[in-house]
């Protein structure tokens, strides 16, 4: 198997250059994650080169996490300059893989909630050494909410949308916003649902639940992680899952105002599921990936009931007048 250049000497400096190597997973456009093995060993080699991938990031927040005596990978060596990072090996019981039998689905879903409750208890600092944590502000989140405009909207509608079209959209956003910035000094992983969640039945309490990409880390409103665990973009949550563990989580913050925070997880829920209606069409139109059109009517009907809270009024016009249910055509059965 071809290694990264430099990876069989950092490998040797870290004593695994003799080991089994089997390339598992690829990640993002410049991360690569190989499985060694040495005996009953294993380690994941990380490979996340600058100036694309953020080395130091990943690093500070995985032992960040760890301080909380939760399950980010333990950092065993690392050669930064060069994008190299020995990580621990989580396994291989992906909460995606082992979700769909619905056993223990309840058990697994407790567990990630109350990981997030220990890490929502605190503020996420703005600095973690020499790395800065960039503020999840409106600017990013309007801009991220515009690629429903920008990749969707065409599928729909035949062409760009009219520049009145983005200005009322974007209008909409600013006017709902407010209501999402509750407790908005949290650690938002950006990431955190089952494809990233590893199950280790081996360790104690929220130990249990293995926690992967979290390098694009920032701060701001603590509800968003828990929309992205209980409105996940690829799979259905058990019935009354969602709303059980938005209970169990407010009841272990007894802190939060329980109503604020239900207005900044609609809205973040909303933002969330325009993002990603977005991203799954460019990951069709421009990356030649249709599988992920399969999940656009569940995003959908994620961002209906969103929709249906008060605070979110504008934007529910919004919708109502320029994508109301009729002109969402079925972009799955188009690719086939």
């Amino acid at each position: 198997m071809k290694l990264p250049a430099g990876a069989e000497d950092f490998l040797g400096d870290c004593g695994w250059g003799e080991c089994e190597i089997e390339e598992f997973s690829a990640d993002a456009a410049f991360r690569q994650y190989y499985r060694l093995r040495r005996g009953t060993e294993t380690r994941v080699l990380m490979y996340a080169p600058r100036p694309s991938e953020r080395s130091e990031w990943f690093v500070a927040l995985a032992r960040h996490i760890k301080s909380f005596g939760l399950s980010a990978p333990t950092i065993h060596a690392e050669r930064l300059p060069d994008g190299f990072i020995l990580l621990e090996d989580l396994g291989e019981l992906q909460y995606f893989s082992i979700l769909p039998d619905r056993r223990d689905e309840r058990l697994l879903y407790e567990t990630a909630t109350d990981v997030l409750v220990a890490l929502h208890r605190v503020e996420m600092p703005a600095n973690l050494g020499a790395v800065e944590i960039p503020r999840y502000d409106h600017a990013r989140m309007i801009a991220e909410a515009g690629l429903l405009l920008d990749w969707h909207w065409p599928e729909l509608m035949d062409g760009a949308p009219p520049e009145s079209v983005r200005r009322s959209y974007e209008a909409a956003w600013q006017a709902v916003l407010p209501a999402a910035g509750y407790a908005d000094d949290r650690l938002v992983q950006l990431d955190y649902h089952s494809p990233n969640l590893m199950w280790l039945p081996d360790r104690q309490a929220e130990a249990r639940v293995g926690i992967l990409d979290f390098q694009d880390a920032m701060r701001g409103p603590a509800s968003y992680d828990l929309v992205s665990l209980l409105q996940d973009a690829r799979r259905d949550v058990g019935v009354g899952i969602e709303a059980d563990m938005l209970h169990r989580y407010l009841s272990a913050l007894p802190s939060f105002d329980a109503g604020r925070f239900r207005a900044s997880y609609a809205v973040m829920g909303t933002q969330r599921a325009a993002r990603i209606l977005g991203v799954f069409v460019r990951l069709w139109r421009r990356d030649g990936k249709p599988r992920y059109l399969q999940h656009l009517p569940r995003l959908w009907r994620q961002l209906d009931t969103n929709l249906e809270h008060p605070v979110l009024a504008p934007l529910r016009t919004w919708f109502d007048a320029h994508l109301p249910v009729e002109a969402r055509r079925n972009l799955a059965l188009e690719a086939v």
